[in-house]
């Protein structure tokens, strides 16, 4: 199977797992390895604020303060995956996923986002999803996804209750009519 790297992963509507019913994810790595991505369309209940307090990190004026953390993934929650528009060689720990979109751990970033600073788009997510080999292209073959090609505009620019929405827009087709069977000719 080709890389999903920078795809979107659309929940259909009858999967019913907790971490990843009516989820949007933006895949950030596949390869012989696995894959991995982080769900942009869950919000939490914290901003941005609550965690420069807990980190010590300030941030009392930055205009970032009030932006918020979203529930990135069932893996690794106590981490912070930053996706953003910019450079990856920028930051600490960073990946490129495509010639605009980057993937960042490191505390750098979110030091500048406290300082306002940093990337100007830009989602912050704890936790994220991640297959082993093979995992993925199973729940593919069960019709638990749909996938599209990534789209920054939807992941940036479209509110996060939208964003699913907005992804299936992508591929011409409304969620709320899929049905769980796939025809296969």
């Amino acid at each position: 199977m080709q890389s999903l790297k920078h795809h979107f992963l659309l929940a259909m509507p009858h999967l019913d797992d907790a971490n990843f019913a009516g989820s949007l994810i933006y895949l950030c790595d596949h390869d012989h390895n696995g894959c991995m991505g982080v769900i942009v369309n869950h919000t939490l209940d914290i901003t941005l604020d609550t965690l420069f307090e807990q980190l010590s990190l300030g941030g009392d004026e930055s205009p970032h303060r009030n932006a918020p953390v979203y529930y990135g993934g069932p893996m690794h929650k106590d981490r912070g995956f930053i996706l953003h528009i910019g450079d990856s060689q920028q930051w600490d720990s960073s990946i490129q996923v495509d010639d605009n979109i980057a993937l960042t751990t490191s505390m750098d970033i979110l030091k500048a986002l406290a300082d306002g600073e940093g990337p100007e788009q830009f989602l912050v997510c704890l936790g994220c999803a991640g297959w082993e080999v093979g995992q993925l292209e199973e729940e593919l073959k069960e019709n638990s996804w749909l996938t599209v090609e990534g789209n920054e505009g939807v992941i940036f620019d479209t509110p996060p209750a939208e964003r699913l929405a907005g992804a299936a827009g992508i591929l011409g087709v409304d969620l709320n009519l899929m049905t769980r069977d796939a025809g296969h000719a």
